[in-house]
């Protein structure tokens, strides 16, 4: 019989009220899995979605169909954690036990418990020696999505500026830093609460959302990159350089077929999609923070039985950056 564990689950969709403590079978390794004993989890975009099936306008069917028609296919949320490997399968040959790692598990979950299970070549990465596992774990989520929109999508190259909408968040802030540590000029915008957070991260120009709006300006951009999901071409597009791009991180269905479709000019783009999870992108991470170019800004930390408080607070205007939950008896 299978040893038990401590995890934060929920059977329906709904409020934070849905989730709760329950005891689960503690996982065991598969011959090319790594057992992790969960030190931190957090709450991301994802886990709120999964939770609350609340989906950007047009993209309600494909929650359902990714996480569960019903009613939730995992029970246990958590897409990004980071602990101490427990044991290893067989056949893994990338990490011992007692390696601090980082994972991003993505829409396959796992997080909120005591213990958790993914492979060795999913996206888990050894987390940097000067990083505390409960501000590495939140390297993943914000730093992968605002890698994969700076780097992949957008080609950002030193000298580029760069503007970022909704630079407070979780993957804003992670843009706001990667900007920099690719040599590029970085204008944000923020609420007033916010601008002395968006400053510290190393924003060159913070815009207060309330008074100036950057869409008003013309050819200033090579970048913009919009985490609020209120952009859309129609509206920046001017603001753009020629060549420039605008990278939708979060947009309803309408927004994003409205900005791919629009009618462009010299040589501007628009792109939307996902950021996949690959471990090549959190090794990339890893160094980065590891020569102080990317902190996470980590806003609050919850203990495990307040993740019902946890997902509250993420919810709340007042938040910045990443919200932590640190896994008990660890």
């Amino acid at each position: 019989m299978n040893a038990t564990m401590k995890a934060i689950a929920y059977t329906r969709y709904g409020g934070p009220e849905v989730l709760s403590a329950a005891g689960m079978p503690r996982p065991e390794p598969k011959s090319d899995e790594v057992l992790v004993k969960v030190r931190a989890t957090s709450v991301t975009s994802g886990d709120y979605r999964a939770r609350s099936l609340d989906m950007p306008p047009g993209y309600g069917l494909v929650g359902r169909l990714v996480f569960g028609i019903l009613g939730p296919r995992s029970r246990v949320l958590g897409t990004e954690f980071a602990g101490v490997v427990e044991a290893t399968g067989t056949g893994v040959t990338r990490f011992k036990r007692g390696d601090r790692v980082f994972a991003y598990p993505g829409a396959n979950f796992g997080g909120y418990a005591e213990y958790a299970v993914i492979r060795q070549d999913a996206a888990i990465a050894v987390a940097p020696e000067t990083m505390d596992l409960d501000v590495a774990v939140s390297l993943s989520f914000g730093g992968a999505t605002a890698l994969n929109f700076l780097r992949d999508k957008a080609k950002i190259k030193s000298g580029d500026h760069v503007l970022v909408i909704g630079a407070a968040g979780s993957v804003g802030s992670a843009a706001v830093q990667l900007a920099k540590a690719f040599g590029a000029r970085v204008s944000a915008t923020a609420s007033p609460a916010k601008l002395d957070m968006v400053r510290e991260l190393g924003a060159d120009v913070v815009i207060d959302r309330g008074k100036e709006d950057p869409a008003g300006v013309r050819d200033a951009y090579d970048i913009i990159l919009d985490t609020s999901g209120t952009a859309t071409y129609a509206k920046y597009g001017k603001a753009l350089k020629p060549g420039g791009r605008l990278m939708l991180v979060s947009a309803s269905l309408w927004q994003m077929l409205g900005s791919l479709l629009a009618r462009k000019s010299g040589g501007r783009k628009a792109s939307g999609g996902y950021a996949p999870e690959r471990a090549e992108d959190l090794r990339f991470l890893a160094d980065l923070a590891a020569r102080g170019s990317f902190t996470p800004f980590i806003d609050r930390r919850f203990p495990m039985d307040q993740a019902a408080d946890a997902h509250r607070y993420f919810q709340s205007s007042s938040r910045k950056g990443n919200v932590v939950i640190v896994v008990e008896g660890n």
